[in-house]
């Protein structure tokens, strides 16, 4: 696949395990909050939230791709998962490629060609941080 449709991280086919930390971080919010949380960024960002990927089994994880760094020094939910390194942290996160069989991820937002990512603030506000804690879905 050409560069300059999609960032270097996204592989050529299958599913790869990248270092958070690296290129980004991610959010992984399990269940129907996760799904339900993915549709609220879509709407206030316009259909363009940045990079999403949903997982078909399991617990059903929804991954959110944010700036690397931008997860620590805040408060999340307890029931939200951050995908980080740091001292004596060690996260990978599955990415899919954009074509072929990478079941059971997909993506609910492609990446683009210009590589932003989802805006962690949006994210932290559309989870109600400052509000009550978020409901797992499973």
């Amino acid at each position: 696949m050409n560069a300059k449709t999609h960032p270097t991280w996204v592989p050529a086919t299958g599913i790869q395990l990248h270092l958070a930390g690296v290129q980004f971080d991610a959010v992984r919010v399990d269940g129907d909050a996760g799904l339900a949380l993915a549709a609220t960024l879509s709407k206030l960002t316009g259909g363009d939230p940045g990079p999403i990927v949903a997982e078909a089994n399991g617990r059903r994880a929804v991954y959110f791709f944010v700036p690397p760094g931008s997860t620590s020094h805040r408060a999340w939910p307890p029931d939200i998962t951050r995908l980080t390194a740091g001292p004596g942290r060690i996260s990978y996160v599955p990415v899919p490629s954009l074509t072929g069989r990478t079941w059971p991820l997909s993506w609910l937002s492609r990446p683009t060609p210009d590589g932003h990512l989802v805006h962690v603030l949006l994210l932290r506000n559309a989870l109600g941080v400052h509000g009550p804690a978020l409901t797992s879905g499973t």
